[in-house]
């Protein structure tokens, strides 16, 4: 009787523990804010965009070139506005869009036909019979004055180069402008915004170091000329590890450089790691990469949508082992070239399943710039002049890993 007892209050426990789970989820999502209307009213000097909102939200809102665009990222947000209310803008707005994209933030992206510059944002909360608002005022701006404010709150100055600009009427097409030549490098500062990464001891911020290495090894590289050098985040902002690859393939990457400064607990290890990405399960990765719905883009400049499994998992795997090749190639010139600026670890060429390494057509490096667990590392993370000299040390590695490829253009 007892045993019986001891099963029914077991029973008893557990559905009022799922019963509960169930409250809690329902709950979250009532927590969620929701967008009842929008309304856009102003000229093409200045307009106004309102969201009427079930509560106030916390959100961020930034502007960004080529095409020209506003992105208001928003904490907590759900929809119901009516299809097709974003096809027909107003003043500045061409159009507008929305979704959610990631848990818990949605984002409206308003489209614009010119660059524009944020007057003022805000949440209003809900007052008497008046619901919540976000409000975005807009203003026109020149393409001077957009690049100015943009470089002084991003720390890095927009590529406008490939902006959309009207052709003059009744006159003949402009001849193209030759292509940009230079190599691009792209560099991911690990971790930001809400991800700070490792901690040091002394309350040193993993996030903070490498960003202010990403920066330094930007601007001895602009310095040369000879590259043209993109940033995952110039800021503190996070930065999804698919979208840091997103941004490689996206800009065509010759080279992929990912920053990271890790902690090791109980151990007093110290200096630079290279890492480049493991092969182990490349078959499978290379599966799942030939499995995409829209296999058109997988390798630069190669359709595999018309290709048969077999051919396309064999050309998805040559490619990855080439890339893998170039950057293990690059990782031994980096080595070389600053063993005499800084320590290595006692294995300082490694590999690993680093998810910001797996573009396949773009040759991928994770530099660990030294352990903040440690005193000695955490005093040169520190340090601008450290950071100076790991730039050029690094910069003359990138040099020296594209020297045969310029020497052969040049013949």
């Amino acid at each position: 009787m007892q045993s019986m007892t001891r099963l029914i209050n077991i029973v008893i426990s557990t559905a009022c523990a799922v019963l509960l789970c169930v409250a809690l989820s329902v709950s979250a999502i009532a927590k969620d804010a929701l967008a009842s209307a929008v309304r856009i009213s102003g000229d093409d000097q200045q307009t106004l965009f309102e969201v009427d909102l079930s509560k106030a939200v916390g959100f961020t809102v930034d502007v960004l070139p080529n095409p020209y665009r506003v992105i208001i990222d928003v904490a907590g947000l759900n929809f119901d506005l009516p299809p097709g209310i974003g096809q027909k803008g107003q003043g500045l707005i061409s159009s507008f869009r929305y979704g959610i994209v990631d848990e818990g933030r949605s984002r409206i992206v308003l489209d614009t036909k010119g660059a524009v510059l944020i007057e003022s944002s805000q949440a209003q909360p809900a007052k008497g019979k008046k619901p919540a608002h976000l409000i975005v005022n807009l203003l026109s701006a020149s393409s001077e004055s957009f690049s100015e404010t943009f470089t002084k709150d991003h720390g890095v100055e927009p590529d406008l180069s490939t902006a959309t600009i009207p052709k003059p009427p009744n006159k003949p097409e402009l001849a193209e402008a030759p292509t940009d030549q230079r190599k691009v490098i792209v560099i991911d500062p690990g971790h930001g915004g809400i991800d700070p990464g490792a901690l040091s001891p002394t309350k040193t911020l993993e996030k903070d170091v490498v960003l202010s290495y990403g920066i330094a090894l930007r601007k001895e590289l602009e310095k040369l000329g000879r590259y043209k050098v993109v940033m995952t985040r110039a800021n503190d902002t996070f930065v999804r590890l698919e979208k840091r690859v997103e941004i490689a393939r996206e800009n065509k990457a010759d080279l992929f450089i990912a920053i990271h400064a890790d902690t090791v607990h109980g151990q007093q290890a110290r200096g630079i790691t290279m890492y480049t990405v493991s092969d182990q399960a490349s078959d499978a990765e290379a599966e799942a990469l030939a499995q995409k719905e829209n296999r058109a883009d997988i390798i630069a400049g190669m359709d595999l949508a018309t290709e048969s499994k077999d051919v396309a998992n064999i050309l998805i795997n040559l490619a990855q082992r080439e890339s893998r090749n170039r950057a293990m190639s690059f990782s031994k010139k980096a080595v070389t070239q600053l063993k005499g600026v800084t320590a290595f670890t006692g294995k300082p060429i490694r590999s690993a399943a680093f998810v910001v390494l797996k573009a396949p057509d773009v040759p991928s490096v994770l530099i660990e710039l030294g352990y903040l667990s440690s005193k000695e590392d955490e005093a040169l993370l520190t340090s601008q002049d450290w950071h100076a000299r790991m730039a050029k040390g690094m910069a003359k590695a990138i040099d020296n890993f594209f020297a045969p490829a310029v020497a052969t253009a040049q013949k």
